[in-house]
């Protein structure tokens, strides 16, 4: 027993102090300071991975960002990820083994090896943070949404950690001077009181009977099914109809011959990112929609970057088959998507990406008119020249990226960013027969609140994996989570109270 003992004392020392003689021979300034600054680190990296997995839903922004700025497509989320649970795993083992020392009586003294560390990891950290805050604040709603899907769940693992962690708080409180140990005391019982009594705050729309869940969002497919096949092709728009979709979401340009087409990307180097157009045309840059006639836009090769890059790393589930059709899409024209649309009766909804937008409305309407399509099925989603589509097709279904604007038309259907609205204000609006789109949405847990909610659709890239979720992941009624709640308060205090008495 003494041998274990003795090798956990050298290990422990030897990791968190990169000292492995005898504790007496070390340095032991600022200690206590140096634990402080390592446990601040831990809980702020821990909160800063949360935030990471909390975002993963909207990755390919940051993706996009980063194409933007350098013309190069890299996951650069990936490596944030990667980066971050490299940083938070550092330190939490490091506090682990600060905890293990206090509780076999070691002096602390961290390495400055370690202080480096952690100095970069501030860095990493402040840059983080003042990034989502400069370039991606819309990102801090989507957080405090989570919290409604998470928050339950969070209590109850911050009453376990408190559980385990107080055997380490009582040893040290008992080896204390009288004034640390009146700090040590005050500080443990607001952290308690916090973590117990948060559960008054907590509020979530999951938090209700199963017998009261709304009907399942419906699914649209944005730009198709963009996991399974490269964006905005007409593969990708025939594998979204195996999801059940009840909309095609898709971005139109106009051509240099006037023809509607196919594509998200727009304004500077437009074609960059989805074709070949620097093996295609590898001395000209092409900067808008008009530069090149539909002939030409349809000689690119729209599908070869989706196996190269792998974008949602979900190739590998495509067969050899499926591989090939991808290698060889083109960028098809607004017609092809309407004819799909029609043979499916799927409805459509786009943006129209362009600087001469009243030209390019009439050419638009046009072409859909043309096409011979139900007209309800079209969801007019462009704000301008709104008047001149009332006109021109008045069956067109009217679809509003605001609420104010919404309102002043006396229009009932809304597509908005999932996180530009609160809960509460969703719930009002189905309440008021609005029909409530929200995109993007691809993760489980944000499609089970949303639901929850009462959302009428969702725009999602994942349509494959959200027509199989066929319930929220928790529905819980209210008084039953009282009751859970309050029973593992109870459990944990007495705990406690047995761990206190035994180091007493």
């Amino acid at each position: 027993m003494s041998h274990n003992n003795s090798c956990c004392r050298f290990c422990c020392r030897g990791l968190y102090s990169c000292n492995w003689g005898d504790s007496s021979k070390s340095k032991r300034k600022c200690g206590c300071c140096w634990f402080s600054v390592v446990t601040l680190m831990s809980l702020l990296s821990l909160c800063w991975m949360y935030i990471c997995l909390v975002t993963f839903n909207d990755r390919e922004d940051v993706n996009w960002q980063g194409f933007t700025q350098l013309k190069r497509w890299v996951n650069w989320f990936m490596v944030l990820i990667i980066i971050s649970a490299v940083f938070t795993s550092y330190c939490v083992l490091l506090l682990l083994f600060a905890l293990f020392q206090v509780a076999l009586g070691e002096q602390l003294d961290l390495h400055w090896l370690h202080k480096i560390f952690l100095f970069f990891g501030v860095i990493f950290l402040t840059f983080g943070v003042t990034g989502i805050s400069v370039k991606w604040a819309q990102e801090w709603p989507a957080v405090l949404l989570s919290l409604q899907a998470t928050g339950p769940f969070l209590q109850f693992g911050a009453v376990g950690a408190l559980t385990l962690l107080s055997s380490f708080v009582f040893q040290g409180f008992h080896r204390a001077k009288i004034g640390h140990k009146f700090l040590i005391a005050v500080v443990f019982l607001v952290v308690s009181a916090a973590i117990f009594l948060c559960p008054l705050f907590i509020r979530s729309p999951c938090l209700i009977d199963p017998k009261d869940l709304p009907e399942k969002p419906k699914l649209i497919g944005h730009r198709g099914a963009p996991m399974l096949a490269p964006e905005n092709t007409m593969m990708s728009f025939h594998r979204s109809i195996a999801c059940n979709v009840t909309a095609f979401e898709t971005d139109v340009q106009l051509s240099k011959d006037r023809i509607p087409f196919l594509m998200h990307d727009n304004k500077s180097e437009f074609l960059l990112r989805t074709t070949n157009v620097k093996e295609k045309f590898p001395k000209k840059k092409f900067n808008h929609s008009t530069d090149l006639t539909l002939e030409e836009l349809q000689s690119l090769n729209a599908g070869e970057w989706f196996l190269k890059t792998d974008p949602f790393r979900s190739v590998s589930q495509l067969s050899e088959e499926e591989k090939e059709t991808a290698r060889n899409q083109t960028i098809p024209s607004l017609l092809q998507l309407l004819n799909l649309a029609k043979q499916h009766n799927i409805s459509v909804i786009f943006d129209l990406k362009s600087s001469n937008l009243e030209n390019d409305t009439v050419d638009t309407v046009d072409t859909i008119l043309k096409s011979g399509i139900d007209p309800s099925l079209v969801l007019w989603l462009p704000p301008r020249e709104r008047e001149y589509v009332n006109m021109a097709a008045p069956g067109f279904t009217q679809v509003y990226d605001n609420k104010k604007d919404m309102l002043n038309k006396s229009g009932s259907h809304l597509n908005v960013k999932y996180s530009s609205l609160s809960t509460k204000k969703i719930s009002e609006l189905r309440r008021n027969n609005v029909t409530v789109n929200l995109w993007v949405v691809n993760e489980r847990w944000l499609f089970s609140l949303l639901w929850c909610v009462g959302a009428s659709s969702v725009t999602t890239n994942s349509c494959h994996l959200l027509k199989d979720v066929h319930q929220p992941d928790w529905v819980l009624p209210h008084h039953r989570y009282t009751i859970i709640w309050i029973s593992v308060d109870i459990a944990s205090i007495l705990i406690m109270i047995g761990i206190c008495i035994f180091h007493w």
